[in-house]
This record gives C-alpha cells, sequence and structure tokens, in this order.
C-alpha cells in the first residue's frame, strides 16, 4: 500500500502558516488542510480557526452521512476544541469586505474513504488514533475523521478487563485491517497481531530472572501474569494478589514447545503513572499469514490468516 499522507487521522497533519493568500491557493487546489474547532453555533455550524481567519463549516458538510452516529448533535458538539480536516470549498465577502471561508470536512471523508477502499485489503499495516473507549473494544480514526472499530479480542493477545488497560484516547497506535464492510463503509481492525509472536515476546526473557508484570486473571490453580502485551505466564496463587496488581515475578522456566512460562510471585509491586508504550514488531506493509505460536509447539499452530476481498 503507498504510504497514504493525504488522509490522515485528524491530529496527526501537520499545521503550516494560513493566508488569505495560502487560503485562496489551498481552495484552487483541493488541498486538504486541517483546523481546531473554536466553537460550534446555534444552528451546528462548526467555526474553525484558520490562522487570523476564521472558516465556517455548515452541518451538511461536517460529517459524512455513512459514519456512525453521523446524524446526532453530538458528533458535533463533540468536535469543539479538536481537530478536523477539510478542503476549503469557497471564499467569499461579507457585507464589510471580510472574508467568509466555506469548508466541507464531508467531502474529505468521502475522498478517503474512496482511498481506502482502492488501497486497504485485510492485512494491511495503517496508522489510528483512539477516539474512545467501550468495554467491547476501541474506536479510532484511521483517516480523516473515519472510525474504525477494534475489537477488545483484537487489542493483544494478553487479556485485559477493558480497552483503558492498554490504551487512551488520543493515542497514536498501528494497527492491521481485518475486515471491511464496504456496503456500509465500515471497517474492522487488529492489533494483536503486531506486537510479537510468542518466541519475539520471551526472548527478551530468562530463567532466573526477576522482572515486573501484571496479574490479568487468577484462577483456583495460579495466576496469569501478563509481561508484555503479547506474553504471559503461570503462577502460584498469592494471599492478597488481585487482579489488575503489579508484581515482581521470578522466571521459573519457559518451555517454547508447550508455549509455557512458569513464574513465581515475589511481591506486589506500585502501578505505573502512565500506560506502557507499545513495542511493535511489525510497523508496516501487508500481512497474509501471522503464526504467533513457536515452529515446534506440540498443538495446532494458533495463527491468522488474513483473507483477501473476493
Amino acid at each position: 500500500m503507498p504510504e497514504n499522507r493525504i488522509y490522515l487521522p485528524e491530529g496527526l497533519r501537520p499545521r503550516t502558516p494560513m493566508t488569505l493568500a495560502s487560503l485562496r491557493s489551498a481552495m484552487e487546489a483541493k488541498t486538504v488542510l486541517e483546523g481546531s474547532v473554536l466553537r460550534c453555533g446555534a444552528d451546528h455550524t462548526l467555526h474553525v480557526a484558520l490562522g487570523s481567519y476564521e472558516g465556517l463549516l455548515p452541518r451538511s458538510e461536517a460529517v459524512a452521512p455513512w459514519i456512525s452516529g453521523a446524524e446526532r448533535d453530538i458528533a458535533l458538539l463533540s468536535r469543539v476544541g479538536k481537530p478536523v480536516c477539510f478542503i476549503i470549498t469557497d471564499i467569499q465577502s461579507d457585507e464589510k469586505g471580510a472574508p467568509k471561508i466555506f469548508l466541507s470536512r464531508k467531502a474529505v471523508q468521502e475522498q478517503a474513504r474512496d482511498w481506502l477502499f482502492a488501497h486497504l485489503q485485510p492485512g494491511t499495516v495503517l496508522t489510528g488514533c483512539i477516539t474512545h473507549l467501550e468495554p467491547f473494544g476501541a474506536f479510532l480514526d484511521i483517516g480523516c475523521g473515519i472510525i474504525a472499530m477494534l475489537p477488545i479480542e483484537s487489542i493483544s493477545v494478553a487479556r485485559i478487563p477493558h480497552p483503558s488497560a492498554r490504551l487512551h484516547v488520543g493515542q497514536k497506535i498501528l494497527c492491521a485491517l481485518s475486515s471491511v464492510d464496504r456496503e456500509h463503509s465500515r471497517f474492522t481492525m487488529t492489533h494483536k497481531e503486531l506486537l510479537g509472536t510468542w518466541m519475539e515476546n520471551a526472548s527478551y526473557f530468562a530463567p532466573g530472572e526477576t522482572v515486573p508484570g501484571i496479574v490479568r486473571s487468577i484462577r483456583d490453580y495460579g495466576c496469569f501474569v501478563e509481561l508484555t502485551p503479547n506474553l504471559s505466564g503461570l503462577a502460584d496463587l498469592k494471599e492478597e494478589i488481585r487482579e489488575g496488581d503489579r508484581v515482581s515475578v521470578y522466571i521459573k522456566s519457559i518451555r517454547p514447545e508447550r508455549m509455557k512460562i512458569k513464574l513465581q510471585i515475589i511481591e506486589a509491586l506500585p502501578p505505573e503513572a502512565q500506560t506502557p508504550a507499545l513495542r511493535y514488531f511489525v510497523t508496516d506493509g501487508q500481512l497474509e499469514r501471522w503464526t504467533y505460536s513457536p515452529p515446534n509447539y506440540e498443538k495446532p499452530p494458533v495463527e491468522t490468516i488474513f483473507t483477501s476481498d473476493p
């Protein structure tokens, strides 16, 4: 897939100085620009900062109608204080001779959707920006305000109780297209395939080391402790340890053929101040098959096969 520098997620586009002359040139060239929404008027027109000027983004041009929730007022009200992309459709003068600059975000979203349809296939890696989180997954902008769904089970191999345990609003992440519903312009993404295989993650650890981890689940037979987002081990139960606790663990053994790591919890640790940065093993290109399990794994391989659109 060619690199997408035109239809970036909103907030990631470099800002350039805007003069009236440059705005006229951008209108003629239909250049995609970005600015922050200053306010939403009573008629739901968005007023957008354009250097020393303000652009007018009417409700009818603010959101493409096929985007989920486009008909709701909150789709406009929630843009205040945030960036939006647009093209300039017209520059007029008011009764005092001041410029009135009209914008369209909908037109850019239509262009971005056509670009994504033309260039994306399942397995394509691209950049997204988290817009909001729900218990069942994360929503992310994959280009000019086009929102895609990232199910919670696709965020990482290690299970998490809520997407906020791994991600936060405004975070830029890499993701891969899982599927696309072209009829309804809906995109579903996946993330775990970019965070490394079992062996890639296990290579950072060795028996005899003591390292930090996070208790993700507690069962009658032990605690599953996450060492990385795509790697967990099993430790014996320990009193007063709860799910979500950050702990130090001693690595007793690593067995690739069984895809198991045996741990011993040493003690509870203070929680981290912020969500740890993600380590990506795949950063671009096109995935066709991703095999998580080691080559000598005793059971059938654990893998993702990306099927191209018919």
